[in-house]
């Protein structure tokens, strides 16, 4: 499996498959900006998206360009991930790509590419969705079209949650599935100093 630092791997992207990392978050609880956070002598962005770029293309950074991918910013900025995910897909959209897009959240210093070319190459049209400890991780899943198309109009009527916007054609993946590839570690998330402690990356 991928390291804390390595992005693994030679293959070729998943086909027709594009990528976005999300590192417009406020950080308010780590108090410092967790896409620049130093991870082993790396920006916490940059890892992530070398992982991400390793297994789709094109991939997009949507927030303010910590990661060395393209980036663009949300507008409005400081809106939460919805509308963040939503204005990286239109940006995608405009590049020609018409596809299912693998969105990945900076703060998963952990996760791999192994699990993320297991979600991007997930066989079916749907989403896929990674279930860690009975809850739902839509900021290391694969979004379809029609859920992103879903996701677009809520965010214009004004919702800011990601929940309900998976349609019926969505996959999740329990432990079962995923932990062939990796350990639950992959989906811990950083939102304080003591997480950073707790995965050995302070």
């Amino acid at each position: 499996m991928g390291g804390a630092g390595e992005p693994g791997g030679g293959a070729a992207p998943v086909a027709a498959v594009a990528g976005l990392l999300l590192t417009g978050g406020r950080s308010r609880r780590m108090g410092t900006d967790k896409a620049s956070l130093d991870v082993g002598g790396r920006r916490l962005a940059e890892l992530v998206g070398e992982r991400l770029g390793a297994v789709v293309a094109p991939a997009l950074e949507v927030g303010p360009g910590r990661s060395g991918l393209p980036s663009i910013a949300e507008e409005p900025p400081g809106e939460g991930p919805l509308v963040a995910l939503v204005a990286g897909w239109r940006a995608l959209v405009g590049l020609g790509h018409n596809g299912p897009v693998l969105v990945v959240a900076c703060d998963l210093p952990l996760v791999t590419v192994e699990v993320l070319r297991l979600l991007a190459a997930w066989p079916g049209p749907g989403s896929v969705v990674p279930v860690v400890g009975g809850a739902r991780q839509p900021l290391c899943a694969r979004w379809a079209r029609a859920d992103l198309e879903r996701a677009a109009a809520g965010a214009a009527g004004g919702a800011r949650s990601l929940q309900g916007f998976f349609g019926p054609d969505v996959r999740f993946l329990d432990e079962a599935t995923w932990g062939a590839v990796a350990p639950p570690s992959v989906f811990a998330d950083v939102d304080t100093p003591a997480d950073l402690e707790r995965l050995g990356l302070a």
